[in-house]
């Protein structure tokens, strides 16, 4: 049976106080299913990345309700966010954001051990292994393509299993053939999964494989 597993109900996010202040997003409604495909275009400016970020629990709505599996973001301090994503949100991002001390490995292991796993190493290898790095283990950051680079961060996102999947433009930084390859890897790994996956991004022909597309614009968004 399907369940909503993403409901945002008239959210709005400020930034900055007084004369400084600017209104990120006005009054956005969005649903998204479990197993669910959504792209999210729209211009620079115009409000994706924040909303993504209100998503996942790392901006809080200065109004509005945001629910995520079911719980209620606003009801949830630093910590029960934190648990949340670790239990149901995967976050894949344009710059890929790896720790450069860590392995392969450890990139992935780390989540999951901050989760409690103890198997980490192991659910950290069977993912990267997922993704086509099973000999990769070992390498660095920088002794890794950029494609090999967000192969590990979807590894990280997808291995602790969430039900949503957040992508902030994760083709964005890497050329056409590999990018296709990522986006190829990023629908297979939230299908097997059933996850719901969200994908902001610039590039109609990722958006066109979606099940849905909505337009953001001036904070607002539209089918």
């Amino acid at each position: 049976m399907t369940q909503t597993l993403l409901d945002l109900s008239d959210v709005h996010l400020s930034l900055g106080q007084g004369a400084a202040r600017v209104d990120i997003l006005k009054g956005v409604d969005l649903k998204l299913s479990s197993g669910e495909t959504l792209a999210i275009l729209g211009p620079s400016g115009s409000g994706k990345s924040s909303l993504l970020a209100v998503m996942a629990g790392l901006e809080r709505a200065d109004s509005g309700s945001v629910e995520v599996a079911g719980e209620d973001l606003a009801g949830l301090g630093e910590d029960g966010l934190a648990r949340l994503r670790g239990r149901h949100v995967g976050i894949v991002l344009q710059d890929f954001q790896l720790l450069p001390t860590m392995t392969a490995r450890e990139n992935v292991a780390v989540p999951l051990e901050l989760a409690g796993a103890k198997d980490a190493f192991a659910r950290a290898e069977a993912e990267l292994a997922r993704v086509g790095l099973g000999e990769r283990l070992t390498h660095y950051p920088s002794e890794l393509s950029g494609g090999e680079q967000q192969r590990v961060a979807i590894a990280r996102a997808t291995a602790p299993g969430p039900a949503l999947l957040l992508a902030d433009e994760p083709t964005g930084n890497l050329d056409t053939t590999t990018g296709a390859g990522i986006a190829d890897l990023l629908f297979e790994r939230a299908a097997e999964r059933e996850a719901g996956l969200v994908i902001i991004t610039h590039d109609a022909g990722l958006a066109a494989r979606c099940d849905r597309t909505v337009h953001m614009r001036d904070g607002k968004l539209a089918e």
